[in-house]
């Protein structure tokens, strides 16, 4: 969630030219395979009083899950054309949805202003950032979340970089659905395992709890089995 006038550009050109609804794009699984699996790992970590932001909803499929379990769910984005495929997708309003650049410091004061503190749902953001952004982010998110708001952050594995290379190489290349992301100009970030932990420690975030779980995409394999993405989760809050 670089604010770069090429990030932007490349997940703005991305969001105009994805189709409508759920589904459409290769990360966009039914909130039953993602969210909702998601859900018990951060439960019992999240204040249920405080609002959710999802960080970079996309369009906003898992927003609306989470709008159904909190008292407000906000998802922001950085691109105006994601924000805009979530309103789209959500007639009745069950969620909110801003745009919003999480690597700018005022940004996200001034939503901390309005929000006080949050709990916040990540998931697969970092690791499309540039290594130069990670810290900003994760400083500001620490901004967002207080003394009471916690995160959970879901990232694709290192493992995850042999998979991807395998859907790029197979006979007929990439599947369409990660071929539309790749001609965007937007590739999967390769990121150390221990990238985020440690960045959360840097911010005074510890660690609540850890484990991985696969990321189970939209798109398929000539055998008809779903591709799945390997990732590691946590939820993390401030530390004592």
């Amino acid at each position: 969630m670089s604010g770069s006038s090429q990030y932007l550009r490349a997940w703005e050109g991305f969001w105009r030219d994805a189709p409508a609804g759920e589904g459409e794009v290769f990360w966009d699984s039914d909130p039953s395979l993602t969210a909702e699996l998601h859900l018990p790992l951060f439960a019992g970590h999240f204040d249920a009083a405080l609002p959710v932001v999802d960080l970079g909803c996309g369009n906003g499929t898992q927003t609306r899950f989470l709008a159904g379990r909190y008292p407000r769910a906000i998802g922001v984005d950085l691109s105006a054309a994601a924000v805009a495929h979530a309103r789209a997708d959500d007639p009745s309003g069950v969620a909110e949805y801003r745009c919003l650049d999480a690597s700018d410091p005022a940004a996200v004061r001034a939503l901390h202003g309005e929000l006080g503190e949050v709990n916040v749902y990540l998931r697969g953001v970092l690791h499309q950032c540039a290594p130069e952004d990670r810290p900003r982010i994760v400083a500001n998110i620490a901004t967002l979340l207080g003394r009471r708001g916690r995160i959970f952050a879901v990232e694709p594995a290192e493992a995850s970089r042999d998979v991807f290379a395998s859907l790029a190489q197979g006979p007929g290349g990439p599947p369409g659905k990660l071929r539309a992301v790749l001609a965007h100009g937007i590739a999967p970030g390769e990121m150390a395992d221990s990238v985020v932990p440690e960045l959360l420690a840097a911010y005074g975030l510890r660690v609540l709890g850890t484990g991985r779980l696969p990321l189970l995409t939209t798109e398929y394999r000539a055998d008809g089995s779903r591709i799945e993405i390997p990732t590691n989760w946590l939820v993390a809050g401030v530390a004592g």
